[in-house]
Formats: C-alpha cells, sequence, structure tokens
C-alpha cells in the first residue's frame, strides 16, 4: 500500500454572520437606541399597551388602574415599545452606507446604560422609600 505525501489545501474561510458589519452595525445601534427609548418610554409613560394581572386583559397604549382590578402593569408595554422601536431603527442603520455604520463608537455600548442607571434608581426610588 503506498501513501502518497498529497498536500490538501485548506478550504477558505467562510465569512462568519458575527464577523459582519451589518450585523455589527444593527446590534450597536439596538443597544444604544434601546437604552434611550427605554428611558423615554419610562420617563413619558409611554407603553405600547397596559396589562392587568388581576383580570388577565391587555389595553392599547397607556390605561390607568381600575378600581376592584388591582394595579396596572406598564413595564411590559414599555420593553415592547423598546424591542419594536431600537429593531426598526437597528435595522434602517443597516441600509446605511458601511462608512457611517462603523462611526457609531462602541463606548455607547455599555456607556448609556451605565448612565441610565442612576436615572433608574431615581425613578424607581418610589418602592425603596415607600414606608
Amino acid at each position: 500500500m503506498s501513501t502518497s505525501n498529497a498536500t490538501t489545501r485548506a478550504a477558505p474561510a467562510t465569512s462568519s454572520l458575527a464577523t459582519s458589519s451589518k450585523v455589527r452595525t444593527f446590534a450597536i445601534t439596538f443597544a444604544v437606541v434601546g437604552t434611550l427609548v427605554y428611558c423615554v418610554c419610562l420617563f413619558m409613560n409611554w407603553p405600547v399597551f397596559t396589562y392587568h394581572p388581576a383580570v388577565n386583559r391587555i389595553e392599547w397604549g397607556w390605561g390607568p388602574a381600575r378600581s376592584g382590578e388591582g394595579p396596572a402593569m406598564y413595564w411590559y408595554g414599555w420593553t415592547a415599545t423598546t424591542l419594536v422601536v431600537s429593531t426598526v431603527v437597528g435595522f434602517l442603520a443597516t441600509l446605511l452606507p458601511e462608512s457611517m455604520g462603523k462611526k457609531i463608537p462602541l463606548l455607547l455600548v455599555w456607556l448609556l446604560p451605565l448612565l441610565a442607571v442612576p436615572y433608574l434608581i431615581w425613578d424607581l426610588r418610589q418602592w425603596w422609600l415607600h414606608p
């Protein structure tokens, strides 16, 4: 049996989705816009819907708590608003030229959430200072 010393060529590396500039642009834009939109939704009280857990009812937009129905939950609506807006803006950012997408500083991905923490603590103060 003879063995040959044939050299094999390595297959060219395939492009990974994780290294795609469009995915990078989407992820950075989604993270930056998501932080800002969530803080604005919280401040302006703009949920896409209100959930009333005691009666298992969903109401479009902001809905007040009703007597005998327990509290209204807005967090789900703020989160849904944030996800929708961030996804749309992230997708639109992928349509920009690649050179513009690279100009979005990666620093904002972790800096904006850190800057949002004091506001979130201030906004939730009623839960910590409540007797």
